[in-house]
């Protein structure tokens, strides 16, 4: 992982747009290179199985989360209901949802105005960051 990369302030509907890079290291969402997404949404489901798999709604589309087995995430109770931030890889699957190996997870919902910001956040990175980017790539 290229932490060199910043994480891209991205909604899950987005991300449809995102391609695999050649180098199969990266994928790229028009021009821009990215290893990492962050993303805020809604715990909506578990794997009765797998205590570290979710599922996240974040009011454009669902992802899976996979966390890694790590002893931060083992401690902490994620539950159903929960508004998160989530930093991790993406990875596109073929006729499956995406998932984000979730690699930092914080729990927001002690901060209900968290979830109006995260829409105006990611207008911002976009009209500031992104889409200077995405000109020059067109």
């Amino acid at each position: 992982m290229d932490y060199k990369l910043a994480a891209v302030k991205v909604v899950s509907s987005q991300l449809k747009e995102a391609r695999q890079t050649a180098s199969q290291k990266g994928m790229t969402l028009g021009g821009i290179l990215f290893q990492r997404v962050w993303i805020q949404g809604v715990l909506v489901s578990s794997s009765a199985a797998d205590s570290h798999k979710f599922l996240l709604d974040d009011g454009t589309g669902l992802l899976h989360l996979h966390l890694s087995p790590s002893p931060d995430f083992r401690l902490r109770p994620w539950k159903i209901g929960m508004y998160v931030m989530v930093v991790g890889a993406y990875v596109v699957r073929s006729n499956e949802l995406p998932v984000i190996k979730v690699h930092k997870i914080v729990d927001l919902s002690a901060f209900p105005d968290r979830e109006a910001m995260w829409y105006l956040e990611v207008m911002e990175a976009y009209k500031l960051f992104y889409e200077p980017l995405i000109e020059e790539f067109m």
